[in-house]
């Protein structure tokens, strides 16, 4: 990644994915996702609760006021490869987990049309 405002390790696995989706087009051409090497995609965003709002792809600015700050990787088919959350200022309940979660496939999944529209 050479620049980002905040999320940079969500956005290079999003990133490195197609990278490495172009790589290995080039070494089997003709491949496709999840018919070859690569059985799925993979895309990653984070989410954050500030005060009682969740907040998805946080740059720098939301990162750094977010009371709850959290990392999801999940594949193009909808499973989890990560998830890390951590209460920086406050605690989460588990209402609040399952609306970051909710809040974060929503926005995986917009990420992996992005991906797929790249990879045309």
């Amino acid at each position: 990644m050479l620049q980002a405002d905040g999320g940079t390790r969500t956005a290079s696995i999003t990133g490195g994915f197609i990278a490495l989706a172009q790589a290995v087009s080039q070494v089997v051409p003709g491949s496709v996702i999840g018919d070859g090497p690569l059985t799925d995609s993979v895309a990653a965003i984070s989410c954050g609760l500030i005060g009682e709002q969740v907040v998805l792809d946080l740059d720098y600015e939301l990162d750094s006021a977010a009371d709850v700050d959290m990392n999801v990787i999940m594949t193009g088919g909808g499973r989890f490869v990560e998830i890390q959350g951590t209460g920086e200022e406050a605690t989460f309940d588990d209402q609040q987990l399952a609306e970051l979660l909710k809040l974060a496939k929503q926005g995986i999944c917009k990420l992996t049309e992005k991906q797929k529209h790249a990879l045309q």
